[in-house]
């Protein structure tokens, strides 16, 4: 999936009490995070989607949208934001998959499950996905490591012909590949 293309979709969201309609447009142009998850009413999510929800200004200035993508519908992602406070304090996109397009086009839905696994996919103002990260059910995903990889890939595309190393953080030394490094990290 990294270095492929978003592919065209068409959903209803809920963000900032509304109902809205999005599609590939709404992402194209800037920096975007697709967060999904199983599903609302759960256990694991909400502790994600909330510590998504404590890093989501600092993405915002940063120039990153998030898209938190499950196969339930608008309807449930505001009853869900009604009813926790922890799914309360969300103000980016809760976005209804339920035909599961989405979904089937990050290739991340689970076969005869019509749910979604836990995966995060980092998308560049082109459209083009830049890191993914799948984990299994139990296992859940850290918005600290999330912005230090939308940071390296921000520096990587500002800074051709540099790289970020392991453990890179913003402010640190990158590499220039070149033979003189080869055999000498």
């Amino acid at each position: 999936m990294v270095n492929t293309q978003l592919k065209p979709f068409n959903a209803s969201a809920y963000k900032s009490g509304e109902f809205v309609e999005i599609s590939e447009k709404d992402v194209l142009g800037k920096w975007s995070v697709f967060f999904f998850y199983p599903a609302d009413f759960t256990f694991v999510c909400p502790t994600e989607l909330g510590d998504v929800a404590d890093k989501y200004e600092e993405l915002k200035s940063r120039g990153v949208e998030v898209f938190s993508v499950s196969t339930d519908t608008h309807f449930t992602h505001k009853a869900w934001h009604d009813s926790s406070d922890t799914i309360g304090k969300i103000d980016y996109f809760m976005v209804g998959d339920q035909s599961g397009n989405i979904t089937n086009n990050f290739g991340v839905m689970r076969e005869g499950q019509g749910l979604a696994d836990r995966a995060t996919f980092l998308i560049d103002p082109e459209g083009t996905i830049q890191a993914m990260e799948i984990t299994a059910e139990g296992i859940g995903r850290d918005a600290e490591d999330l912005l230090r990889k939308v940071k390296a890939a921000q520096y990587v595309a500002a800074h051709p012909g540099e790289v970020c190393p392991a453990k890179w953080k913003e402010g640190e030394e990158t590499l220039a590949p070149s033979l003189d490094l080869v055999g000498k990290i």
